[in-house]
């Protein structure tokens, strides 16, 4: 006779009811085959746990719905985070309603369509009325709800990248729909019209409609009062001169134009037929100092370093770190960040890189005794990370350049070279790893940051590990900044990096080199940095922005500690320097 079926076991949901947890993650390999024997859906008990106020279900390729008692389980939910899953079409039944609920990312589905009953929750009373970030981006969306306005009115920042969409619905931009909407993406979708009403998005600040089929921007966009920022690349507009203003113009003098009665849409200020073609022609002999000054400007721009800031609400899969209580009496301190974008296959740019990153070290840093810096080849790093501390015999770590080994036996051998080294020179200073030893005296446990599989790939403020360590093609890369002193220092730490990476990254595409360094060569050079490949966001103008991607540093309850970049970092930055936010 056949045994009975057992039930798949589901050990994360009794410690985080035991343990009356606040914040729940459900990843890895093992979780994939228990959503399939839950039908598709997440278990019932997950539904019993009202204390929950974040809770992330990701890259499972079995979750197809979220399943039935969500909104009335989770009452105290803030962040619902289910990306890279497999929902869709829509969703049955609906999420809401979630009346605390302020953080919903539900990017890189298969979702098509949001109708009542299979969408985010109903529009009357609001189901989401708390609701600041909505990510759908990496989705397959033909159209957005009427009544998404309604549904959450407070929304703040809406990501729909990389759907199917070919217009907003008009209910999105009636006077008074979203007050407080600030940053809205919709690049690469299919959008084929904007229209004039977007004017009534009285908050909006940033708004990206790149690679789309538009070919009018409506003149009514230059009255949003708050708007710095636009990003029109890869519409083909009927407007030529607008059209190359969009690829290399700021947005003011975009504004600008659209203002003053350039030809960005079909209607309103830019018509200049019948008995105005008299006037159009005055305005355009007072505009042309001015456009000229403006071109002049423009060109002094394409000379500036930029360095483009992702938010965490928009980037489908940003980045973690988690800290550990007992790195506290250790080394509390840390801040991470993601670049992308750096170009260190040219001659000697690798080397170039890690000698500013060692000079860093022994001036802002104070011979590593104020803050650390690690960089890894992003390709390689497996997130979540955990911020944590280990007995130094239970610490191991495949270091630079050598064989595995646990914390303890590598410290005694870095000692024993150092011991070695004075006596071949005949004098107490040393090199390399070794002028750091002193820092872990008196230590009981070290620290270290643990990736999704386990491994440690840094053990500050001595070495990183192999597994992530930068090579020529590295264009991609995580950083690391951590202090026993205070946070303040490894903000200042980053933004000095950041910045450096960006003058040089300007210096490598515009003064390529023949020669290039060995992987070999630049394994010797003490390294902790990542990938190039290419910078497809470098122009044939010269520009050459980085993509600085925020990272979250939060306890193991989920409560935030830092983000990096916050608006307060990078602020520094010299003139020459332009951060785009």
């Amino acid at each position: 006779m056949a045994a009975a079926a057992v039930p798949e076991a589901w050990p994360e949901l009794e410690l985080a009811e035991r343990e009356r947890r606040r914040e729940l993650l459900l990843t890895g390999p093992g979780l994939e085959e228990r959503v399939r024997a839950a039908g598709g859906r997440l278990p019932p008990r997950l539904f019993t746990l009202p204390l929950l106020h974040y809770l992330e279900v990701s890259g499972c390729g079995s979750l197809r719905a979220p399943g039935p008692g969500l909104a009335q389980g989770l009452p105290q939910l803030h962040s619902l985070v289910l990306r890279r899953n497999a929902l869709g079409p829509g969703l049955s039944p609906e999420l809401g309603p979630l009346p605390a609920l302020r953080v919903l990312d539900l990017s890189g589905n298969a979702l098509e369509a949001l109708p009542p009953g299979q969408g985010l929750g109903p529009a009357e009373p609001p189901g989401l009325p708390q609701l600041q970030s909505l990510n759908l981006s990496g989705n397959r969306l033909r159209e957005l709800p009427a009544d998404l306005a309604r549904c959450a009115p407070r929304l703040q920042s809406l990501n729909l990248t990389g759907n199917c969409l070919d217009s907003f619905p008009a209910e999105l931009f009636l006077p008074g729909a979203l007050p407080l909407l600030s940053e809205l993406a919709a690049a690469d979708n299919c959008l084929r019209e904007l229209s004039p009403d977007i004017a009534h998005l009285a908050s909006l600040k940033t708004l990206d409609l790149s690679n789309n089929q538009l070919s009018e921007i409506p003149s009514e966009l230059a009255d949003c009062p708050k708007l710095k920022e636009i990003n029109f690349r890869g519409n083909k507009l009927r407007d030529k001169r607008l059209e190359k203003m969009v690829s290399g113009c700021q947005t003011r003098s975009i504004l600008e134009y659209l203002r003053v009665g350039g030809r960005g849409g079909g209607r309103g200020r830019g018509r200049t037929d019948g008995t105005d073609k008299e006037e159009s022609r005055r305005r355009r002999r007072e505009r042309r100092p001015r456009q000229e000054s403006g071109e002049d400007a423009d060109a002094e721009a394409a000379g500036r370093l930029l360095l483009r800031v992702l938010h965490v609400s928009e980037n489908p899969a940003p980045l973690m770190v988690r800290v550990s209580p007992e790195v506290r009496d250790v080394r509390p301190y840390i801040v991470g960040a993601v670049v992308r974008g750096m170009d260190l296959q040219p001659g000697n740019a690798l080397r170039r890189l890690l000698a500013s990153q060692t000079k860093l070290h022994e001036d802002l840093c104070e011979k590593r005794t104020v803050a650390t810096m690690a960089t890894h080849d992003l390709r390689a790093v497996r997130g979540p990370l955990v911020y944590g501390a280990r007995a130094p015999q239970d610490l191991k770590i495949i270091p630079l350049g050598r064989r595995e080994a646990k914390a303890k036996e590598l410290v005694r051998q870095l000692q024993l070279e150092a011991d070695e080294q004075r006596k071949q020179k005949k004098r107490q200073t040393v090199s390399g790893l070794h002028r750091y030893l002193h820092l872990l005296d008196g230590k009981e446990n070290y620290p270290c940051l643990v990736d999704a599989d386990g491994d440690v790939i840094s053990f500050p403020p001595i070495t990183n590990s192999e597994k992530t360590k930068i090579k020529k093609t590295t264009s991609d890369l995580f950083l690391e900044v951590t202090s026993a002193t205070s946070l303040q220092i490894c903000k200042e730490v980053m933004d000095a990096l950041i910045l450096k990476m960006a003058e040089m990254n300007k210096y490598t595409l515009e003064n390529k080199e023949e020669g290039s360094l060995s992987d070999a060569e630049g394994d010797a050079m003490s390294g902790q940095l990542s990938d190039p490949k290419m910078n497809p966001a470098a122009g044939k103008d010269g520009h050459s922005p980085l993509v600085v991607e925020q990272v979250r540093v939060v306890d193991l309850e989920g409560t935030l500690k830092v983000v990096y970049p916050s608006k307060a970092d990078l602020a520094t930055a010299p003139p020459h320097v332009t951060v785009i936010r």
